[in-house]
């Protein structure tokens, strides 16, 4: 019996890409289940006019919002993107044929990421994979707001394939997920119990930068992968920043 595959998205405020998402799976998928955080703009309608199950519902944490969207999913197979990120026709392929004869219960799937539309061949970016592509009973997401692991029962593939990734167009869309992410982890250091220490994020920030110019081979991307490591080392800044704000709160 053939293995059907349902694409789930959780989104906000993605109206610009939301449909080359779902159309990227189009022919690879049996349903699509968008699970969105009230956006403001027309990603629902988008995804409604692509044929997608759409619901909403208060974002609480990538975990959550991620479990609550597996929980829609009607067919054997689950396969995750976000938005911002495509199949290729060769990755499709190669998904429908392993699903059909295989023993594992999920497989990981490398990425290339592009940032500020050029790809990215070094800066720690070029070995990324994740966890994607899952037996839809053998899964569940764990984690708190951010940094959300997808935990499988069974043994994990890798495909060959890759996951296109168009996570930052432009410097101003960086900064508005910036913003929301350094956020989200702050929360969550702080909920953990982690507190803000000025002779730790003194050392951290500039061996961020370090590793990620030089270690990472950042300098081969150009300005790009300068943009990156600075980037990246401003976000560890934040990040950090937002904790002892949190700090000061509760001492008022």
């Amino acid at each position: 019996m053939s293995q059907q595959i349902s694409l789930f998205i959780i989104t906000k405020n993605e109206e610009a890409k939301i449909a080359q998402c779902i159309l990227s799976a189009r022919e690879l998928v049996s349903e699509v289940i968008v699970v969105d955080g009230f956006s403001e703009d027309k990603t629902v309608q988008i995804a409604q006019s692509l044929g997608a199950k759409t619901y909403q519902r208060a974002f609480d944490g990538f975990a959550n919002q991620k479990n609550f969207a597996l929980r829609k999913v009607g067919t054997a197979w689950a396969l995750n993107l976000d938005a911002d990120e495509k199949l290729t026709p060769q990755l499709c392929e190669e998904i429908r044929r392993t699903v059909q004869n295989t023993q594992h219960a999920g497989f990981m799937i490398a990425f290339s990421n592009y940032f500020l539309g050029k790809r990215m061949k070094y800066s720690g970016l070029n070995k990324e994979q994740h966890l994607r592509l899952v037996r839809t009973d053998k899964a569940e997401y764990e984690g708190g707001l951010v940094h959300e692991g997808l935990k499988v029962s069974g043994s994990v593939g890798c495909l060959k394939g890759h996951i296109q990734h168009y996570s930052y167009d432009s410097i101003e869309t960086y900064f508005t997920k910036f913003n929301k992410y350094t956020s989200l982890a702050a929360r969550q250091m702080y909920k953990n119990g982690r507190r803000f220490r000025l002779f730790s994020v003194l050392l951290t920030i500039p061996f961020e930068f370090f590793k990620r110019y030089l270690l990472k081979l950042g300098f081969l991307d150009g300005m790009r992968g300068f943009l990156w490591a600075s980037f990246s080392a401003f976000y560890v800044f934040v990040k950090y920043t937002k904790l002892w704000a949190l700090q000061q709160q509760d001492k008022q």
